[in-house]
C-alpha cells in the first residue's frame, strides 16, 4: 500500500499495519537500502569508540566499546552491512528492526497516554522527522498528557554563537536568529532538566527525542525513546547499556511527508480523553 502525502507530514487517516509500514519504509528508503553513506557510519563508530563528546550525544558509556564492539552492535541493532570490506557507498537499515523498535516505542507512548504522564518532546531536526515529533506531541496532549516546555527562550552558547531553546508545535528545538537549526548537542536538554530542578519540579516521566536530547535525558535517568540514523551509534549504545529505553533505527533525513505513516503507526493505539 502507498500513502498519499499529507500537509506537514500529518499522520494518514488510516494508519498502516505492520506489513504496510514495512513496505513503505523499504520503498521510500527510510529503511532497507538507505542513502546514509557507509563512510559516515564508519567514521561515527570510530569517533564514538574514541569517546568524542560530539558523537556520544551526552551519554557516558560504562563499557569499553571498542570500534569492533560498536560495529558489531550496529550490525545487531540496526542492520548495517556486516561485511567489514564494505567501506564506501550506501549502507542498510533492517526494516524489521525498525518496525520492532517502533512497536516498543508505540507501547511506551500508549502507557504515557493511559497514565496522562508528563512528557517532553524534542528534536535536533527542525525539518523532516520533526513532523513525527509534532504528531506525537499533539496526540499525547489530546490524550491528556502534560507537555512539559521548560527553559522556553533560554539562551545557550557552546562556542558557535548564541542559540535559544524554542518550542515548535510543542517540540523543543534550538534556534539561531529566529530560525530553528540542526543540532547534536546535549546542552539544550541539560538546560531544560536543570530549569525543572531549579523550579523544584520533577523531571518528565518520558522524553521523546533524538540526538543529544535523547542521550542527555537518558544519562540523567529520565526514560527516553527516540530515533537514530545508522550514523548515530551513541543512542544504540545507550539502549544496549540501559540508559536509553528505545532507539528506533531509520533514515532521519527524509522529507516530512515520508514519515506520515510512521506517525500513524505509532499513534494508532492512542485515544483522546
Amino acid at each position: 500500500m502507498s500513502f498519499e502525502p499529507r500537509p506537514g507530514g500529518a499522520p494518514p487517516a488510516d494508519p498502516p499495519d505492520r506489513d504496510e509500514l514495512r513496505e513503505h519504509l523499504v520503498r521510500t528508503r527510510t529503511a532497507g537500502d538507505v542513502a546514509t553513506r557507509r563512510e559516515s557510519n564508519l567514521e561515527s563508530i570510530r569517533r564514538a569508540s574514541e569517546r568524542d563528546p560530539e558523537y556520544l550525544f551526552g551519554l557516558q558509556p560504562r563499557g569499553r566499546w571498542s570500534f569492533d564492539d560498536l560495529f558489531a552492535l550496529m550490525v545487531e541493532r540496526v542492520g548495517i552491512r556486516p561485511d567489514r570490506r564494505h567501506r564506501r557507498g550506501p549502507d542498510t537499515i533492517d526494516p524489521d528492526r525498525t518496525v520492532a523498535r517502533l512497536d516498543a516505542m508505540r507501547a511506551r507512548l500508549a502507557a504515557a497516554a493511559r497514565g496522562r504522564q508528563r512528557v517532553l518532546v524534542a528534536t535536533g531536526h527542525p525539518n523532516g522527522v520533526h513532523a513525527v515529533h509534532a504528531a506525537i506531541a499533539a496526540a499525547l496532549e489530546r490524550a491528556g498528557c502534560e507537555l512539559v516546555r521548560p527553559a522556553s527562550g533560554a539562551s545557550l552558547d557552546w562556542g558557535e554563537g548564541p542559540r535559544a531553546i524554542d518550542y515548535l508545535q510543542g517540540v523543543a528545538v534550538v534556534s539561531e536568529g529566529g530560525w530553528a537549526c540542526h543540532t547534536h548537542s546535549p546542552r539544550p536538554m541539560e538546560a531544560m532538566l536543570a530549569t525543572l530542578r531549579g523550579r523544584g519540579e520533577p523531571p518528565p516521566d518520558l522524553v521523546v527525542a533524538d540526538h543529544g536530547y535523547a542521550g542527555a535525558a537518558g544519562e540523567a535517568g529520565v526514560e527516553s525513546v527516540g530515533f537514530a540514523d545508522c550514523n548515530d551509534p551513541a543512542l544504540f549504545l545507550g539502549e544496549a547499556e540501559g540508559s536509553v529505553l528505545v532507539t528506533v533505527p531509520l533514515d532521519d533525513g527524509m522529507p516530512a511527508d515520508v514519515y506520515a505513516p510512521v506517525s500513524g503507526y505509532l499513534l494508532a493505539g492512542l485515544r483522546p480523553r
